[in-house]
């Protein structure tokens, strides 16, 4: 049972939220967990086959990392519209068909959010990238190595991966050890 729950704002994106527990043997314990608006990830395949992944610095992690396209979601706004904003901020792309393929938590003893993965059906690129931001374009393939040798290793993505390949939108099959 929670007995308590307070909120701490620490930035404008992201709260901490602390629960006092209350166990059937009558002890308590705190809990943290994290607490920002949803965000999304986005699984894009381009007319001739590739998908974009980008690069960037995370200071959380202290270097650069190949991800996919992704953000969060404004308050508001339908994640939908938000994977199409981003895509088109950080590959340039635009969308021509935009596939749900499920809502999960991120990390469930640490995250209250929620994740939306989409696959898009890309269309031409149109406008310059956000700044900040490497584009490349590789292939199914090519990015299963980048997975298995480390360099491609936000798992909430590689999970956005497994999910469009569960649904036909991509071959995992052709994804192949170094």
């Amino acid at each position: 049972k929670i007995n308590s729950r307070r909120t701490i704002d620490v930035s404008p994106w992201m709260k901490v939220i602390e629960r006092e527990v209350a166990y059937k043997d009558g002890t308590t314990e705190l809990y943290h967990a994290v607490t920002q608006q949803d965000y999304i990830a986005i699984v894009a395949l381009t007319p001739d086959g590739r998908i974009p992944i980008v690069r960037q610095y995370r200071p959380a992690l202290e270097r650069h990392s190949w991800e996919l396209p992704a953000g969060l979601v404004d308050a508001g706004e339908d994640p939908a519209a938000t994977c199409e904003r981003e895509l088109l901020e950080e590959t340039g792309h635009i969308s021509k068909a935009v596939h749900a393929l499920g809502i999960y938590s991120p990390c469930t003893a640490r995250l209250s959010n929620r994740i939306h993965s989409f696959f898009v059906e890309a269309g031409p690129r149109t406008q310059e990238i956000e700044a900040g931001i490497e584009l490349n374009l590789v292939s199914p393939a090519e990015l299963g190595g980048m997975i298995y040798s480390g360099e491609f290793s936000l798992q909430l993505h590689i999970g956005a991966l497994m999910l469009a390949g569960m649904r036909g939108f991509i071959d995992l099959t052709s994804f192949t050890s170094p």
